[in-house]
């Protein structure tokens, strides 16, 4: 793991070089092939100085690394018309390499150290890069949000070293009962995830970001969240067998609430980020049934949610860049005006109401067995989700297509790039499902 942490950091001066654009992408992908030609066959390996992989990060590292290159490249408009071009490049190297170092430390406090530090870079996007006034108010919501639910674990990882004299994953650390050590652990990542009525502050983030914000949240600062509860999960399973219920039944209301918040959405980007809150609230029940396939299910979700919800954003930003508004009212008819990113429109839509043949689909499934055996009612609520979530998909794509288009006889040709970007988000949604037996065996 070394190699590669290394090679970030080493990377991270060159973009104060000229004409560091292009090559700043062209690195990362080649920090990409490198992982993937990773051995990471056990439950840790690759163990160096504090760094470990296992399949849980090997995913999450990837996905990292892949979501930089294509902020990079949906930005273009900042190498275009700005100077401080650097600045940006800059920032998003540091916050991709804070995000690695969360995935690859197998210590609890420097795990803690980078998932905190994490949000400077990202606030500084928000604040230098946002393109509305409110994004001052966005970023401290953010900012204090995260910072307030983040010390307790603080204390229960001072706590679990002065008690055992260890702050690795791996270690037992005995038995405990206490809801309080139980509600500290958790409380960060649940605000992280969000979870429902923890999930203020996402959509003012969302809408006041510029798009690499966007992205990098919707498709990574949530994930922490996952990936913080299944690591804490195996420090103390028996705390999460008896008191999951009271997150899952928070869950399983909020993702039914939050569905219908996102039929009343009048901002194009205000809807995909509450859509990201029904989703990851999908995930965490998943992974709070504590089965292998809630388990299965809710890291695929991660995965998939990671590009979809990257993807959707990208898409809200190629027609904010021409009509200069993500209200619905003026975003209509993109049918007529770029009919060559209808289709991909309608491929990102499918794929957030989990369609087949994405990832969404598969976790999904996953997830409703786990949820099954967990609880026999949640079938109910699982179909009020389902069906919900179908709806604002369908929402967004036939509000966002069809009617009738304000210029009515100008069209709008899409660039290679943005091509490239869209096919890129929605390669590994397809193509995932083909190595699934990297997942059970």
């Amino acid at each position: 793991m070394m190699k590669f942490i290394l090679f970030m950091f080493f990377m991270i001066p060159m973009v104060f070089f000229k004409n560091m654009w292009y090559v700043s992408q062209f690195s990362i992908l080649v920090l990409i092939f490198m992982f993937c030609f990773l051995n990471s066959n056990f439950f840790y390996c690759n163990i160096s100085y504090y760094f470990a992989s296992d399949y849980i990060s090997y995913g999450l590292i990837i996905l990292s690394l892949l979501i930089s290159v294509l902020m990079i490249i949906a930005s273009s408009k900042i190498y275009k018309f700005m100077n401080n071009y650097n600045m940006f490049i800059f920032m998003n190297f540091m916050l991709c390499f804070c995000l690695i170092l969360v995935f690859s430390f197998s210590n609890m406090f420097l795990m803690y150290l980078f998932f905190e530090f994490s949000l400077i870079p990202l606030m500084i996007l928000i604040f230098g890069w946002g393109y509305q006034p409110e994004r001052l108010i966005s970023g401290l919501y953010l900012f204090f949000y995260t910072l307030f639910a983040s010390l307790p674990l603080l204390m229960v990882i001072l706590y679990l070293y002065l008690n055992y004299n260890s702050m690795f994953f791996d270690i037992n650390f005995e038995y405990s009962y206490s809801f309080l050590m139980h509600f500290c652990m958790i409380f960060a990542f649940m605000v992280k995830l969000p979870m429902f009525m923890f999930h203020f502050w996402l959509p003012k983030a969302h809408v006041e970001a510029p798009i690499s914000g966007s992205m990098i949240l919707a498709g990574l600062m949530l994930k922490i969240g996952g990936y913080g509860l299944i690591r804490f999960m195996f420090v103390y399973e028996n705390i999460f067998i008896k008191y999951s219920y009271i997150w899952y039944s928070l869950s399983i209301v909020g993702s039914i609430l939050v569905s219908l918040i996102c039929l009343i959405q009048g901002d194009v980007k205000c809807l995909i980020a509450y859509s990201s809150v029904a989703h990851m609230g999908m995930c965490l029940m998943g992974l709070l049934t504590m089965t292998k396939l809630g388990l299965y299910g809710s890291y695929l979700m991660m995965l998939g949610h990671g590009f979809c919800s990257s993807g959707l954003f990208c898409l809200a930003n190629i027609s904010y860049e021409r009509m200069l508004s993500r209200s619905f009212f003026l975003n209509k008819g993109l049918m007529l005006y770029m009919p060559s990113m209808c289709m991909i429109w309608f491929f990102f839509c499918s794929f957030n109401m989990g369609c087949p043949p994405s990832i969404n689909f598969i976790s999904e499934v996953f997830i409703m067995n786990s949820m099954f055996s967990y609880w026999n009612y949640s079938m109910y609520f699982i179909l009020f989700i389902s069906f919900f979530s179908a709806c604002f998909s369908f929402y967004l794509f036939s509000f966002t297509q069809h009617g009738k288009f304000h210029y009515m006889y100008s069209c709008s040709d899409c660039m290679i790039r943005e091509y490239l970007l869209m096919i890129i988000h929605l390669i590994p949604l397809i193509v995932v499902i083909m190595i699934l037996s990297f997942f059970f065996s």
